[in-house]
This record gives C-alpha cells, structure tokens and sequence, in this order.
C-alpha cells in the first residue's frame, strides 16, 4: 500500500504498550499499536512516533500527536 496517500491526515490510535514487539495492526476505524516501551514519562509515545514513521515511511518530525498524550487512545497527525 502507498502510505504517501495518507500525508496530511488524521488517524486514530490505540496504543498497547509494553507489548512483546512493536507492531502495527491496520483496524476498520484505525490503526492499533504494540509498543515495547512503557507507558512512564513518555516513552511509549516517543515509541510510537517512531514506529508509526517507520510504518507510513515518514521523518519522526511529520508525526505529532494531537490528543491522547496521557491516554492510550490517540490523535495523530501525518504531515
């Protein structure tokens, strides 16, 4: 799948953290993400930065999560 279609977007994540292997999984309604990270003092979303820019082939910097930083469900921004 082509993710450069999906720059400029908002997605909805749900975040599993402290998961055996970061993993992405494409839902109906969203994406679910398994991060090795725990959820303390901000790792898991520094994770799930990562991972999602590896995922959609993006810089880390064109990820930025909009709300849910202290919540497993997020909203992130593909820019």
């Amino acid at each position: 799948m082509e993710y450069n279609l999906i720059v400029n977007r908002l997605i909805r994540v749900r975040v599993i953290a402290k998961a055996k292997e970061n993993n992405v999984k494409k839902l109906k309604d969203g994406f679910r993400v398994y991060l090795t990270a725990p959820p303390i003092e901000g790792k898991a979303n520094k994770a799930l930065v990562k991972v999602l820019a590896e995922y959609f082939n993006l810089k880390k910097s064109q990820i930025i999560i909009l709300r849910g930083k202290k919540s497993k469900d997020k909203l992130v921004l593909l820019k």
